[in-house]
């Protein structure tokens, strides 16, 4: 008999899994994460991306679209809300991969259900299987899919997503490996939005919800996948991450009985994830009082894994071209956030980004690598301010804010999903009732009605 492939395996513990046996902290998480993305897709509602998300996506249907009126078919529902819920760059993130599951997994579980039939229960089951799935996948090759250029969110929210919504709609374990094989085809994206701030990072998470999707109900058909889509010789990781060779460990011991997701971070800023250390830096080097004007240079230690996507071309990160680019600028970040105090969305705007004075202080900040920086493992910040005097002042920030390390409790995910809300136009009244049926999702048939509007 031939040995199990890393797909058979996965399936198998996936299928498994039992929603009344989780454990609870994780499905706290899991419930901070609907409520954290339901709020993001409606802060986004009105922008103009969603808006052209929404006219590229013209299907009638029944599923929600979470913050309009609107309803239209599963598979577009998933990539609109996908989409929405990353567009602002606001979404959690695994600090292992990174990579943002909530965006992909909450999208894709969420119309698959509403669509074909299931309970709270699925729901909740699909999104744990498929939020613990992309973080772990993230695990097996660190670093490596970034560095070939592409997006480790999309490329493995897709196959996860597979397996989120196969779970979800109660698929066999022999289908589970269809829909993962089939999900390799489709997965995808490129990083190459960096280079002037395009959308197509915001459409990542929402593609990735539709494909896997996509690929789950493919395979509940009958279609057939390969069973050795992610360690063949022309697998996942081949293609993606240059080489088929990965700790295979990481995604597949103990899955479905320990969940390295429930240490998922949620964000405190709008902006890549690895900047914010830093901005809470900036923030705390204004507190001291110090001047923009006293300030000669900055120069911050950093993650060689961060430089290619948040520091280069420092020129341009240090004068983005627009509000979007903006949040992958940690120079820009910093700056901002030593002027505001915070970064909350109304910092990244195109007036923002044309401010002079952030824009000269965004000049005076520069990166030198750190060999011994932490970086996937933890997120950290640091910042050597020079003043013009000579007087040097350092900042360090050892963790990510409202990572592992430092979670944010359920009553500041409440306080974010209600400032998200009222961004996008909703009525106190209408958010309580939003947040309402998010809380209780998990419990008893799936009504999303009041997520509409």
């Amino acid at each position: 008999m031939a040995q199990p492939s890393v797909a058979q395996t996965l399936a198998e513990a996936a299928a498994g899994v039992a929603a009344e046996r989780l454990p609870e902290h994780f499905r706290v998480t899991l419930e901070d994460l609907v409520l954290d993305i339901v709020g993001l897709c409606v802060a986004a509602r009105g922008s103009n991306y969603v808006r052209a998300a929404l006219t590229g996506c013209d299907a009638a249907g029944t599923v929600t679209l979470i913050g309009h009126m609107r309803t239209t078919d599963a598979a577009s529902a998933a990539l609109i809300n996908g989409t929405a819920a990353h567009g602002e760059d606001f979404d959690d993130t695994f600090e292992g991969g990174p990579v943002h599951a909530g965006a992909v997994m909450v999208p894709a579980v969420l119309a698959a259900v509403e669509r074909y039939g299931g309970s709270g229960g699925d729901v909740l089951r699909g999104l744990a299987v498929g939020v613990e799935a992309i973080c772990r996948l993230s695990l097996v090759a660190p670093q490596r899919v970034h560095a070939a250029g592409f997006h480790p969110t999309s490329v493995f929210g897709t196959l996860a997503a597979a397996l989120a919504v196969g779970v979800a709609l109660r698929l066999p374990a022999p289908a589970l490996v269809d829909a993962l094989g089939i999900a390799g085809s489709m997965a995808g994206g490129v990083i190459e939005y960096l280079a002037e701030g395009a959308w197509t990072k915001r459409l990542h998470p929402g593609w990735a919800a539709q494909a896997g999707m996509r690929a789950a109900l493919l395979a509940r058909g009958g279609f057939r996948g390969p069973r050795t889509v992610f360690e063949g010789t022309h697998g996942l990781f081949n293609g993606f991450a240059r080489d088929a060779k990965g700790d295979y460990s990481r995604l597949l011991d103990g899955f479905g009985e320990r969940w390295v997701a429930a240490s998922l971070a949620f964000k405190p800023y709008p902006c890549g994830t690895m900047i914010h250390p830093y901005v809470d830096c900036a923030v705390r080097l204004a507190a001291r009082g110090v001047a923009a004007g006293d300030i000669a240079d900055i120069v911050c230690e950093v993650g060689a894994g961060t430089v290619h996507r948040l520091w280069e071309p420092l020129a341009q990160k240090q004068a983005p071209p627009n509000d979007y680019a903006a949040k992958f600028s940690t120079p820009f970040c910093m700056a901002a956030g030593f002027f505001l105090g915070d970064l909350g969305l109304v910092a990244f705007t195109q007036e923002r980004v044309e401010d002079e004075r952030i824009r000269a202080l965004a000049a005076k900040i520069r990166y030198q690598i750190d060999p011994a920086n932490p970086y996937p493992e933890n997120f950290t910040g640091h910042l050597r301010a020079r003043l013009n005097d000579g007087t040097v002042i350092e900042e360090r920030q050892p963790h990510l804010r409202g990572g592992a390390r430092e979670p944010l409790p359920r009553a500041a995910i409440e306080r974010k999903f209600r400032a998200n809300a009222a961004f996008g136009g909703w009525t106190p009244s209408k958010a309580e009732a939003a947040l309402a049926t998010a809380r209780r999702l998990f419990d008893g048939p799936l009504e999303l009605g009041a997520l509409r509007g």
